[in-house]
């Protein structure tokens, strides 16, 4: 609403007409919005009568808001003729910006936010583990080359000290991962459940019967320190259980645990749908995990602000589309 003050210096040609010319000190507070709507109304129609039916109102709610403007901006603005409601100096001088305002607002209410995949030259951020890339990653572009040619995705790492506020203002689209640390203000929804296996070589000593948690502790590990997942709470589960393993290697991500399966005998504990990729390329083998460790959900996560984001929905919706064709 706007207050328009009731001071004002007169000058110049129209001084002595009665309407208020001049230098107004406006104060956006009082004036109720809708007073405009049906000022402007009444430049178009002229009639009390055609505004009322114009804008959905009664005669005499037109005649109120009439009597409030004139009172607010010390103005007949509009007196009766016999060609109807014809506007005062003052109304005609206020006429072109009330309109020019009104379009503007009418367009910024009713603009389409769209997003159209096939022109869009955008770039998405995805926060994911190297995990995410080697599951996700390949499907989706293939799926991006043929919906959204001019489209970019760059992925990064999950740091739990900024991604909170990098969802929040849009510096990253979306997450994918085990992420617990992501609760109030965003929204998620499972990509996929998973359970842990363990992975080694073809050909291992530990593949020649039934893996039994004395045999899964004879031999030498390689754990994956994965930072800012929850992949670390399968680790605390067995330790919690007082489970000792023979841990010989420490790597901070799991993109190099085929590489270090194929030519070693060393076991690991990874996701099932992680060994499902490496076990063609890399020889090797999954194994029932002798440990009873909890199946984890891998969610997409978004922040609430752009829950209605046409670009946000298209790439979720796409996400979902092409993992579940797998």
């Amino acid at each position: 609403m706007y207050r328009v003050h009731s001071k004002c210096e007169i000058s110049g040609e129209h001084a002595d007409c009665g309407s208020n010319f001049g230098r107004w000190t406006v104060d956006l507070h009082d004036l109720d919005l809708n007073l405009l709507v049906v000022f402007n109304q009444l430049l178009l129609d002229r009639r009390v009568s055609t505004v009322a039916q114009n804008l959905g109102l009664t005669q005499p709610a037109v005649s109120h808001a009439l009597k409030r403007l004139r009172a607010a901006l010390q103005d007949d603005l509009f007196v009766r003729t016999y060609q109807g409601m014809v506007p005062t100096p003052f109304a005609e001088l206020l006429a072109e910006p009330v309109t020019q305002a009104m379009h503007t607002l009418r367009e910024a209410l009713n603009q389409q936010n769209v997003f159209d995949p096939g022109s869009s030259v955008r770039t998405f951020t995805v926060a994911m583990t190297d995990i995410g890339e080697i599951y996700v990653m390949p499907r989706l572009m293939d799926a991006l080359a043929r919906l959204a040619p001019g489209c970019v995705i760059s992925t990064v790492r999950d740091n739990a000290m900024s991604l909170n506020e990098d969802l929040q203002n849009g510096t990253v689209d979306l997450a994918i991962g085990l992420i617990p640390h992501l609760q109030t203000g965003f929204y998620q929804r499972r990509l996929l459940q998973q359970r842990y296996v363990c992975m080694c070589r073809e050909g291992h000593p530990a593949t020649q019967e039934a893996l039994t948690l004395e045999r899964f502790c004879s031999y030498g590990h390689v754990r994956v320190i994965a930072a800012n997942t929850g992949h670390g709470e399968a680790d605390a589960l067995m330790t919690r259980q007082g489970i000792q393993r023979s841990i010989r290697l420490e790597v901070p991500h799991f993109a190099a645990i085929g590489h270090i399966l194929q030519h070693t005998d060393l076991l690991a504990t990874v996701p099932e749908h992680f060994a499902s990729f490496c076990r063609e390329p890399f020889g090797l083998t999954a194994l029932p995990h002798p440990v009873a460790l909890p199946e984890f959900t891998v969610n997409v996560l978004w922040h609430g602000r752009y829950h209605r984001d046409p670009a946000n929905s298209w790439l979720r919706k796409l996400i979902f589309k092409v993992l579940s064709e797998v």
